[in-house]
């Protein structure tokens, strides 16, 4: 990658004038580097002069020359200049560009893979996502869950983690024990028995469809039966989130009940843990955690005066069970209405001294639209629009790719109209038929007997249209992206890259015949094509979006 090139560059550099006293011991800074917003600064800046010279007390224009006469010499750069208060911006030749096409052909789908980074400290990495309760079908807003989630694990893995994928299975409590009185009451109702919901039961449809669906599988001999028609209800609503989730591509390795927590004690021993630890105290019948003493904003309660354990106490109960199973760093991705819980989860880490990373990210809502309207969803008034109903209505690369276009810490509208159109203001379309084009120029070019040779014979040198450079160079930025986006947890800027790049190859083929008369331009711009095409495969993947050869 051109940038490590270039921060090895400034690392002999640096080195030279620490041996020669001019940069004490101790005295470190790393190269940052960046793509400066105007061409003629160059292709790559640094600011490293700038903050060596804040430690060094030396005036950073002048530091910065320093480093520049220490500079080793490369083919691959062209010339280097000092600007402004001390930047050093690098001019490359179109040599690296020329490599760059060589490591993509080279790697193909390990382009922009990394084994290891220096960040990786995690060592065994989880990513806990969805999570829903198995009280319903999944609705839309855990589709941006699902996405996020799964682009998370698959960018971190693509930065060098080692990740498991697990779903949280909230199959105990008060809402679950809703679910299974509200089905009860249905399947009765089915059976022709005067049965009613209970008062914050849950309305929808689909378990009017599930009581008759169990009356009809199992006719009477459940009734007087709460507890096995309740477990037949929890197992239904899994399989069917487990077919949603793989229809929108999304796979775990673990499902993880929280049943199994009370069944095995691991509650009782959570609890036993935070007593020995002295953090806990009984007010009025409760027991409560002095979270207080670790950064939450008050105390919270662990077991109420009824004696029904709260969230937090079998979050405690998991987040010990995370730690015995191996896992270095725990990432959660919790909707924007769990905030007030995230605290209440680090102080119990801190209070138990666990050697786990708790890094919890937190969702905001999904807005609806269809025909410039807001669609509204509720799962307790029955009014609920389903992940299935969308993968049916725009179908999965288009969601996820839509949940994917923003940061997490806004909400985002999901415009079913725009997302169905078959045209360039449709982000997943305009990307997928970049790469669709691709597929169809190298067909053709096949089709008229022109073959890719070997990129090491091919003539390189003749892409210097401005079209061609601005494109190989955004097939340069496509390993760094990958990095950044792992360390940010910021999956939306792959999918901007990919918008990026599609809008430079759609320029480049607007600007550039890639088939012609000239068998040298020919072969050049067909691997330019070829490159562009495996890198946009590479990064659809992470995103987990298919790349369509035909559209």
């Amino acid at each position: 990658m051109i940038q490590e090139r270039l921060r090895g560059l400034l690392a002999e550099a640096i080195g030279e004038l620490r041996r020669d006293g001019v940069i004490p011991d101790g005295v470190t800074a790393l190269a940052e580097l960046q793509r400066p917003a105007r061409p003629e600064h160059g292709d790559f800046s640094t600011n490293v002069a700038l903050v060596l010279s804040g430690e060094l007390q030396t005036p950073p224009r002048a530091l910065a020359d320093r480093i520049v006469q220490a500079l080793p010499d490369a083919d691959w750069v062209a010339k280097v200049t000092v600007a402004g208060p001390g930047f050093i911006n690098f001019f490359l030749t179109h040599a690296w560009l020329q490599d760059t096409l060589r490591d993509i052909a080279r790697l193909r789908e390990r382009y922009g893979r990394w084994d290891s980074y220096d960040d990786v400290e995690d060592g065994r990495v989880q990513v806990e996502f969805v999570s829903a309760n198995p009280t319903g079908p999944l609705h839309v807003g855990a589709g941006r869950n699902a996405a996020y989630g799964d682009a998370l694990a698959r960018l971190l893995e693509a930065a060098g983690h080692s990740v498991d994928r697990e779903y949280y299975i909230n199959d105990a409590g008060r809402q679950i024990d809703l679910f299974g009185r509200s089905l009860e009451a249905r399947y009765l109702q089915a059976l022709g028995r005067e049965a009613e919901l209970p008062a914050d039961g849950y309305a929808g449809q689909y378990l009017v469809d599930l009581g008759a669906e169990l009356a009809e599988a199992r006719g009477d001999e459940l009734v007087g039966h709460p507890e096995d028609i309740r477990a037949w209800g929890v197992e239904r609503m899994l399989e069917g989130i487990q077919a949603t989730l793989e229809r929108f591509g999304v796979l775990f390795d673990t499902w993880f009940s929280e049943q199994v927590l009370h069944d095995t004690g691991k509650l009782t021993e959570a609890l036993g843990r935070l007593q020995d630890a002295g953090v806990t105290y009984e007010l009025e019948g409760a027991v409560w955690f002095r979270s207080t003493q670790f950064g939450d904003s008050r105390d919270r309660v662990l077991v109420r005066s009824d004696g029904r354990p709260t969230y937090l106490m079998s979050d405690t109960a998991y987040l010990i069970d995370k730690v015995e199973r191996g896992f270095d760093h725990a990432v959660y991705v919790w909707g924007a209405d769990h905030h007030g819980a995230v605290a209440s989860l680090e102080a119990v880490r801190r209070a138990l001294k666990l050697p786990i990373v708790v890094e919890i990210l937190l969702y905001q809502l999904v807005n609806l639209y269809s025909g410039g309207e807001v669609v509204r969803m509720s799962k307790r008034t029955g009014e609920i629009v389903t992940l299935d109903e969308l993968i049916d209505e725009v179908g999965a690369d288009a969601a996820r790719f839509t949940f994917l276009l923003r940061s997490l810490d806004g909400a985002l509208d999901f415009d079913l109209d725009l997302v169905k159109a078959k045209s360039q203001e449709n982000p997943v379309y305009y990307v997928q038929y970049a790469y669709a084009r691709i597929c169809s120029i190298l067909r053709t070019g096949a089709e008229r007997g022109i073959a890719l040779g070997p990129i090491e014979e091919a003539p390189l040198a003749e892409l210097v249209h401005e079209s061609e450079q601005a494109l190989a160079r955004m097939l340069s930025e496509y390993p760094e992206t990958v990095l950044v986006a792992a360390r940010l947890r910021a999956p939306h800027r792959l999918t901007t890259y990919t918008r990026e790049l599609a809008a430079l190859f759609h320029a480049f083929y607007r600007d550039c015949r890639v088939i012609s008369d000239d068998p040298q331009l020919t072969q050049a711009r067909l691997w330019l094509a070829e490159t562009t095409r495996q890198v946009l495969a590479n990064a659809l993947a992470v995103l987990g979006v298919s790349a369509p050869e035909k559209m």
